[in-house]
């Protein structure tokens, strides 16, 4: 009964953001008695009631944003990205689970732009997903390097599995949310592929590959990034955070802050990807939001670890654990290294404490061409960042103004080398 009411309530999402509150409920009204005919040999009017009450309510909440049609989408990434609710998108049929996430491409008239691609153009872009053109692999999948004759343009073409609810919901709330948002600072999508069971996000394709290939796995021969490229780096991934945080209406916290996720173009600007873990913030007097512990062990503030409490300055704290791997030049948590120095936070609290073991912390493939102070200004950032308890972490905006003057201290690392 609960599963019909989620997918009546997701095919009339679909069908459109323009349908006034009446329409809405009366077409509800007829699609429920087609679900329940088909499926379930239940009461008719109890179900109807039921549905009606939780819509009307879910609409009624999100009608006060000034822009409706892109409050309602940010409500359905609010509602879809709860594990409970995404799982209610599922119908049985005929022993299989048919996905209704596939309604994707029906979702709002202009909300969403990107271009849809058949699965056979994807195919054809990619050599057939070829081994040769997978550029990474993570937990949702893997990423192709493709072209797109058409446009003739290259992009990176990201392949979900089709056999994880994780992945299928992770195709939802990111074409959405790279849908409504645009900053020079957060990647773009080019297109997606909702065809079957295929999830196939498109993207820019970002010269550089992601911080973690020039900062945790430097190739053999590689030039290491110099301090001032690291400093406008981070500089630029908190803007990208600065915008999800300040701008986006309602915010947005990232909740996958880290370097893999940073990626660099032909110049080393960085921007964000990967924004399938991503969550509505906190809206209103609420000061978080409660949801199930997700991310990379390693880079989850605390307080997310331990009650899954979510904030902005969980990203904060995020945010501190990747800009010091950029100054260390050491890995989050590296089992390659001695007991007391494997969890990089743990090895750093002690040194952050005492200003004279400050340069023990610098990346050793810097080779001492650093600003001494500049390193001394940016720790202290870090350790701001990753203040224990979230209330005195640091906005990312403070950040930001922090990092803006730190990545124009050229002058000063000219001085440091000529001593």
């Amino acid at each position: 009964m609960v599963i019909e009411m989620s997918v009546l309530f997701a095919r009339t999402f679909f069908m459109g953001f323009s349908v006034t509150l009446m329409a809405l409920l009366a077409r509800l009204r007829v699609l429920v008695q087609q679900v329940v005919r088909e499926f379930y040999p239940v009461s008719e009017d109890f179900v109807v009631l039921e549905c009606v009450w939780k819509v009307d309510k879910f609409i009624l909440l999100e009608r006060k944003s000034k822009r409706e049609n892109e409050s309602q989408v940010f409500a359905f990434i609010k509602w879809i990205t709860n594990a409970e609710n995404f799982n209610k998108l599922y119908l049985p049929d005929s022993g299989k689970k048919r996905f209704i996430a596939g309604e994707i491409s029906k979702l709002g008239k202009g909300n969403i732009t990107s271009t849809i691609f058949s699965y056979r153009e994807l195919c054809d872009a990619t050599q057939n997903f070829h081994p040769s053109n997978m550029i990474g692999e993570g937990g949702f999948g893997r990423v192709y390097r493709g072209y797109i004759k058409s446009t003739n343009q290259v992009v990176a073409v990201k392949q979900l599995d089709r056999n994880g609810f994780q992945g299928n919901r992770e195709f939802l709330v990111e074409v959405l949310i790279l849908s409504l948002l645009h900053h020079p600072n957060l990647v773009s999508l080019v297109g997606y592929c909702a065809e079957g069971e295929q999830r196939i996000l498109v993207y820019e394709y970002m010269v550089n590959g992601s911080l973690e290939d020039h900062l945790l796995d430097l190739r053999p021969g590689s030039r290491p990034l110099e301090w001032q490229t690291r400093m406008r780096i981070a500089e630029g991934a908190a803007k990208g955070l600065e915008y999800l945080h300040d701008v986006a209406n309602p915010p947005v916290i990232y909740r996958d802050f880290k370097a893999s996720n940073i990626l660099l173009d032909e110049n080393f600007n960085p921007k964000l990807s990967d924004f399938g873990l991503a969550k509505v913030g906190p809206i209103g007097d609420k000061p978080h939001v409660s949801t199930r512990i997700m991310g990379t062990y390693g880079y989850c503030a605390p307080e997310y670890a331990s009650t899954g409490h979510l904030t902005a300055r969980s990203d904060v704290y995020s945010f501190g654990v990747v800009f010091l791997e950029m100054i260390t030049g050491r890995r989050v948590i590296d089992s390659s290294r001695p007991s007391n120095e494997q969890n990089l936070v743990l090895w750093a609290q002690p040194l952050l404490k005492d200003r004279r073991k400050f340069t023990l912390m610098a990346d050793p493939m810097l080779e001492d061409n650093y600003p001494i102070k500049g390193l001394y200004q940016a720790l202290a950032v870090a350790a701001m960042c990753l203040q224990v308890e979230a209330d005195t972490r640091p906005w990312i905006s403070d950040v930001v103004i922090a990092l803006e003057f730190l990545a124009k201290k050229k002058l000063e690392i000219a001085i440091f080398k000529s001593m």
